[in-house]
């Protein structure tokens, strides 16, 4: 097991299985240094749990489960990035993150909900995984999800 995988399992999570792509893409690309992973929505065992709009209020996704989604983004991430490179270990820091956030109109807080992926990147990889970081909010994610999310690795050679 890779150093990158027992942190994860000390911090309670579980590499998943790499996310099925829900149309025509792959789920990573290595070249040269760097692995970028497509969007990853947050499947638990191939399911979405919460689909919709995060927001405060009836029906929509409170901010704190968007966050854990987007926490669940980065597992999603990083299985992908394994799939390409092999081993975790092989990723010397995160580089960037593109979080997407199904925003209800009055939503103004996606960089909290990015905080999810990006404190967990940081609790797997410590300074290696501070990162660049964008946080957008949209109208609609592929299949209602409510948060999608891409990721940068430099990885060695």
């Amino acid at each position: 097991m890779s150093k990158i995988e027992e942190r994860l399992k000390e911090l309670g999570c579980e590499l998943p299985e790499i996310a099925a792509p829900v149309a025509a893409y792959i789920p990573a690309v290595h070249y040269g240094r760097l692995v970028t992973t497509s969007g990853q929505l947050a499947f638990i065992n191939g399911k979405l749990t919460h689909t919709g709009k995060v927001g405060e209020g009836d029906g929509l996704v409170a901010p704190e489960v968007a966050a854990d989604l987007a926490k669940q983004c980065a597992l999603n991430g990083l299985a992908a990035a394994k799939g390409v490179l092999g081993s975790l270990d092989r990723i010397e820091r995160v580089v960037s993150i593109t979080a997407f956030v199904a925003s209800d109109p009055s939503f103004t807080g996606q960089p909290a909900v990015a905080n999810g992926a990006s404190v967990f990147m940081g609790e797997v990889f410590g300074e290696a995984g501070s990162h660049a970081r964008s946080a957008v909010g949209v109208a609609v994610l592929p299949l209602d999800a409510p948060v999608e999310i891409e990721f940068t690795f430099l990885v060695g050679e």
